[in-house]
C-alpha cells in the first residue's frame, strides 16, 4: 500500500500484525530515520531490534523472513530494521511477504531508492506492506517546522531566528530537534516558562557556519585524499569550528551525487544531468570523476554514516569532533582504496 505522511506515522505508532514491511524511501533520510524511531518506540523500551544491511540480504535473502518469524531470546517484542535498503533486497522482501508466518515487523530505510524502484512497486502492490516516500522539505516548510518545534520547547523565535535554524539543520529534522533542545536548555525555556529566542542565543551555541571554509573537507572525502583531509581537519580544529557544518555539507553533496548517478543510470546524458543540477563548468571534470568513483551502494552507505555521525555529535555526553573526524577519515580511506 502507498501511504501518506499521516497514514505511515499512525501505522508505525500502532503496528498491526497485518503489516509485515514498512518501506521508507526517498531523499529525506532524516525523516525516514525519525519514522523508524517511531516504530522502535511503539515496540517498547524492552523490545529487541535486529539490524540488517541490504547488502547482506543479497547473498542470503531468506534471512529476513527467518528473522521476522523468530521469537526474541528473552520473550520481548522484536522488530527488524534494514538499512540501507536497495534493489538488492527485492528477493528478501518478496520472500517475507509470501512467507506463511512473520510475527515481527520489518522497517526498511531506502534513502537512495526512487518511487520507480522494484521494491517500492512490490510494497505498494502488497496488502502486507506500506511504502512511504519522504522528500526534502522546502525552506518554507522547514521554517514552519522550526517555529512549531521551538514553541513546543517554550521558545519564541524572534526576527529571522526560525529561518536561521531551518538553514543550519541542513534539512535534517533530527538535527533541528537537537539544536532546539540545546537552545531551550541554554535559555532555561520550557512550555510553562517560555523565553524569547534571538540571534544572540544562536550565535552563542549554534552550529551555523559558512560553506566556503568547509568545501576543502568535503572535496577531500569525495576524492579520497586522506592527507588533504587530515590537514583540513587540523586547520578547522585550530579554528575551533563545530563538526556539524562539515557533515551537513557532505550529506548534501552525497545526495546530489546519488541523484545524478540515478539519472545517468536511467539513461540521461551526463551533460543534461550537469545542466539540471547547475554544475559550474569548472567543477564538471571533478564531478564526472566522482560519479565514476562512487556507486549507488557506496553513496547510500556513506550518507547513512554521515547522518549517524552528525546525530551522535549532537547527542549529549558525546566525544565531540572525534566522532565526525573518524567517520570522515574512514570514508576517505575507502574511496582512496578504490583508486
Amino acid at each position: 500500500m502507498k501511504a501518506n505522511a499521516r497514514d505511515i506515522r499512525l501505522a508505525l505508532e500502532r503496528p498491526s500484525p497485518d503489516i509485515r514491511l514498512y518501506l521508507l524511501h526517498g531523499p529525506d533520510g532524516s525523516a525516514t530515520a525519525e519514522l523508524a524511531g517511531v516504530l522502535a518506540k511503539a515496540m517498547g523500551t524492552d523490545s529487541e531490534r535486529v539490524d540488517i544491511d541490504g547488502a547482506s540480504l543479497r547473498s542470503d535473502p531468506a534471512r529476513l523472513s527467518d528473522e521476522a518469524a523468530s521469537m526474541s531470546l528473552f520473550g520481548s517484542a522484536r522488530h527488524i530494521r534494514v538499512s540501507p535498503a536497495g534493489e538488492e533486497c527485492l528477493e528478501a522482501f518478496t520472500t517475507l511477504l509470501n512467507a506463511d508466518h512473520a510475527g515481527n515487523p520489518v522497517v526498511a530505510l531506502a534513502p537512495s531508492v526512487k518511487s520507480t524502484a522494484k521494491i517500492v512497486k512490490l510494497a505498494i502492490e502488497s496488502r502486507q506492506a506500506m511504502a512511504f516516500a519522504a522528500y526534502e522539505p522546502s525552506a518554507a516548510d522547514l521554517e514552519r517546522l522550526a517555529t512549531a518545534m521551538a514553541r513546543d520547547h517554550g521558545l519564541r523565535p524572534n526576527g529571522g531566528t526560525a529561518a536561521r535554524l531551518a538553514t543550519s539543520c541542513g534539512g535534517d529534522r533530527a538535527v533541528l530537534a537537537r539544536e532546539i533542545e540545546k537552545l531551550a536548555l541554554f535559555l532555561d525555556a520550557a512550555p510553562d516558562r517560555p523565553h524569547d529566542l534571538d540571534d544572540a542565543a544562536l550565535d552563542a551555541i549554534g552550529a551555523d557556519l559558512g560553506e566556503a571554509e568547509m568545501t576543502q573537507v568535503v572535496d577531500a572525502v569525495i576524492t579520497g585524499h586522506t592527507a588533504i583531509l587530515g590537514a583540513e581537519l587540523s586547520r578547522l580544529n585550530d579554528a575551533g569550528t563545530s563538526p556539524i557544518p562539515w557533515l551537513r555539507l557532505l550529506a548534501r553533496k552525497l545526495m546530489t551525487l546519488a541523484d545524478m548517478k540515478a539519472d545517468i543510470e536511467a539513461g540521461a546524458s551526463q551533460d543534461s544531468v550537469f545542466k539540471r543540477h547547475r554544475i559550474f563548468f569548472r567543477e564538471e571534470a571533478a564531478t564526472a570523476q566522482a560519479l565514476r568513483r562512487w556507486n549507488p551502494l557506496m553513496l547510500s552507505a556513506a550518507l547513512s554514516r554521515v547522518r549517524h555521525a552528525e546525530r551522535a555529535v549532537m547527542s549529549s555526553s558525546n566525544a565531540g569532533s572525534v566522532l565526525a573526524e573518524h567517520a570522515l577519515m574512514e570514508l576517505t580511506r575507502g574511496v582512496q582504496k578504490r583508486g
